[in-house]
């Protein structure tokens, strides 16, 4: 009963070459939603000046550094680093899934070998992360949307945020969902989409589109009927599309 109790334990591996120390505060805020990071560490070379910023909030958010010596350019030792850490930590069998914090395609393979382990993987990584390795994941977070700036200093009640894709482009998205659902009347609960949404595109997250709910995001497109009676969780179907009306074509004047 205890275990069925508390929560999944995640192990929060971070590529410091290629991850912002600006997200530290959103990426832990973002994995207690679904998870406790259990593990949290880091990887890179912190001798280095560019890492100072990373070593400066270490203790803040008890991340435990491990130190990778650049001896040779163009060697990663950092990668290989955590990999191993990776493959070692899912054997332990103490972990519910991994967190890998990375814009890297190089991390594609372990985030597959880590799903045919069972292990759920979710990755972090900017928006020019390779498709292999956000496909890889069971779901991709941009971490875009956990800088700070990204939430304005008085937002409006609903909260938005500030969209990195036109609204339009969600439309297609929220489309095939509904369509791979087969509902018999079209209509289906908002939060099923949700999950579809996860499996059909693992990066898909309202946040990109200025939106912190899934719902803002349907209602702003305005492609969809809404229905939300009272007391009962919101449903959604396609707009019907409006049938063109053919202009009859006017008769030309007979002759005198």
């Amino acid at each position: 009963m205890a275990d069925d109790l508390r929560p999944r334990r995640f192990a929060v591996l971070v590529d410091a070459d290629n991850t912002s120390p600006r997200i530290a505060g959103g990426l832990f805020e973002e994995i207690a939603k679904f998870g406790e990071a259990s593990v949290r560490r880091i990887y890179g070379d912190f001798s280095s000046p560019r890492m100072k910023s990373w070593a400066d909030i270490l203790q803040r958010y008890a991340i435990d550094p491990y130190q990778q010596f650049a001896y040779t350019t163009g060697k990663n030792a950092s990668d290989i680093a955590l990999v191993i850490d990776a493959m070692d930590l899912l054997h332990s069998r103490r972990f519910d899934g991994f967190c890998l914090v990375s814009s890297d395609s190089d991390f594609t393979r372990l985030a597959s070998r880590l799903r045919e382990e069972g292990a759920d993987v979710y990755g972090f990584g900017t928006q020019k992360t390779p498709e292999s390795f956000r496909q890889a994941c069971r779901r991709f977070i941009y971490t875009e949307n956990l800088l700070p700036e990204v939430i304005p200093a008085t937002p409006e009640e609903g909260g938005s945020v500030r969209a990195r894709q036109p609204v339009s482009a969600a439309i297609p998205l929220l489309t095939k969902a509904i369509a791979e659902m087969d509902a018999e009347d079209g209509w289906v609960g908002l939060g099923v989409v949700g999950q579809r949404l996860s499996n059909i595109a693992s990066d898909f997250d309202p946040r990109t589109y200025g939106f912190r709910k899934l719902s803002d995001l349907v209602r702003k497109t305005g492609a969809f009927e809404i229905d939300q009676p009272k007391d009962r969780a919101m449903r959604i179907r396609v707009k019907p599309v409006a049938a063109s009306r053919t202009r009859p074509i006017p008769r030309r004047p007979s002759p005198p």
